[in-house]
């Protein structure tokens, strides 16, 4: 499989272009398509590469951007108590965080209520909640772009 599969798929499998919430020159800041935790999103970089030790410096830094406006985004909108950072690749090859807000008690968003079902221990990452109703997902989208704008 060549680099520019690899690189397609992940995009596809993400849907990064259709859940975009922000974008700088390195990074993606896209709604997670499963919803262990309400707001939880996928920060991938914005050109391919397999492995932590490509990306560089400046990249790094254009990460800290990222970083902040999701935070920002996510606690004024939904009041998360801490963000989770898993940069696992052992499926998806290809340089990306899954942020997952953790909450201590119950949310409510979009007519449904949301629940942390990890706190206070790891994040359940494979939980989806509220999968059955897809525009949740252009909703949360929708709320965090116009916080982060």
């Amino acid at each position: 499989m060549e680099k520019t599969d690899n690189f397609a798929l992940f995009y596809e499998k993400f849907k990064v272009e259709e859940l975009l919430v922000y974008r700088n020159e390195a990074w993606s800041w896209s709604v997670r398509p499963v919803q262990p935790t309400l707001g939880a999103a996928i920060i991938s970089l914005n050109r391919y590469a397999p492995s932590f030790s490509e990306v560089t410096a400046a990249e790094m830094a254009q990460l800290a951007e990222i970083h902040s406006k999701l935070e920002n985004a996510v606690k004024i909108v939904f009041n998360h108590n801490i963000m989770n950072y898993l940069a696992l690749m052992m499926v998806d090859h290809h340089v990306h965080y899954h942020a997952i807000p953790r909450y201590d008690g119950e949310r409510e968003f979009a007519g449904n209520k949301w629940v942390d079902n990890g706190w206070p221990a790891l994040p359940l990452i494979q939980d989806s909640q509220h999968s059955d109703d897809p525009k949740i997902l252009f909703n949360i989208r929708d709320i965090l772009a116009q916080t982060a704008s």
